[in-house]
């Protein structure tokens, strides 16, 4: 059961509109499919899809649990960036979800992967098969998957060891006044909204940092674009960690309020650009791009001498969180 207490709707947005708002990780259909159902209540009663909300309604969404089931092949297209006989690296799309889950139990990249690859339900699990990594559903970007047991084991040990090499391109609300830093903190859930993580204090949580450079500004839209490194994997990390140091990322519908922002691309702006790692079976260090969407070019275009004239050198792990 998760509940809302709205404090961002006038009376003029619909229920299934908020939620799908509100709640990015269920498709618009699943969200009006629980709505229809009486899974979704508004201060203690049943509504429907266009119920309007207002400030200060109490929404409850019940999501029922869903029967463990193996994900089935679908013929979706995939961006495939490099593949061989041990790994596939895709250029995942935006809005697209990684792997089956409450809410979206097809239509995901372990559906098209099945589809393309064939029999991977024995790598990592029925139902996330092949997957070493994720990326949230909203952004877009390099995605590294296994195709055996021995691709596996390797790509998940480089991630736990942090030997990989992870960088974002993120657009965020607001100028940050140093160029470059790096924010170390510990991440957990949220204390009061379950559908958030956040900075908590040392002892619980678990230990994130990221490294940001300050890329190019428009003063147009109040806004930058921004390099992140992440020396860890933690849930939503890049999008936490910007709204820590006041810069809540572009178009972001958790943690910030879109509708409020100048910029306005249509989507989160959060791209997983660049990602290294070496190979399950050669050893050889392979590192991969992918293309920088079309929502980026207003930012792309302040750069007089191209993008990667501006990118730094990667900065090293600190040794405090080595072997953590």
């Amino acid at each position: 059961m998760m509940n809302l207490t709205t404090d961002d709707a006038d009376g003029k947005i619909r229920l299934d509109q908020y939620l799908a708002a509100h709640l990015p990780e269920l498709s618009r259909s699943r969200i009006q499919a629980l709505i229809k159902s009486g899974d979704v209540q508004i201060n203690g009663s049943a509504a429907k899809p266009k119920t309007p909300v207002s400030r200060g309604d109490s929404i409850s969404v019940n999501i029922p649990e869903p029967e463990p089931a193996e994900a089935r092949p679908q013929d979706i297209p995939l961006d495939i960036l490099y593949e061989d006989e041990d790994v596939v690296v895709i250029n995942k799309e935006s809005g697209m979800v990684v792997h089956p889950a409450a809410g979206n139990p097809d239509g995901t990249i372990v559906n098209a992967l099945l589809h393309h690859c064939g029999d991977l339900s024995g790598i990592g699990g029925v139902e996330r098969p092949g997957i070493v990594h994720r990326l949230d559903k909203d952004t877009s970007g390099c995605l590294v998957i296994a195709k055996n047991d021995g691709a596996h084991q390797s790509l998940t040990g480089q991630f736990a060891a942090r030997s990989t090499e992870k960088r974002y391109l993120a657009v965020v609300q607001g100028i940050p006044r140093q160029s470059s830093g790096t924010v170390f903190t510990h991440i957990g859930r949220h204390p009061v909204n379950r559908l958030k993580m956040a900075v908590v204090n040392p002892g619980s949580g678990k230990a994130a940092i990221t490294d940001y450079d300050l890329l190019c500004a428009d003063p147009a839209t109040d806004s930058a674009l921004v390099l992140c490194t992440l020396h860890t994997g933690r849930t939503h990390q890049i999008r936490v960690h910007m709204l820590h140091l006041g810069h809540p990322l572009i178009g972001d519908p958790i943690y910030a309020k879109p509708s409020r922002q100048k910029a306005q691309p249509g989507r989160l702006m959060l791209h997983a650009w660049r990602l290294g790692f070496d190979h399950p079976s050669t050893g050889k260090r392979m590192e991969f791009e992918a293309p920088v969407p079309p929502e980026y070019t207003p930012w792309l275009q302040l750069f007089p001498n191209g993008l990667y004239g501006a990118i730094p050198e990667t900065r090293p792990v600190p040794e405090d969180l080595e072997g953590e």
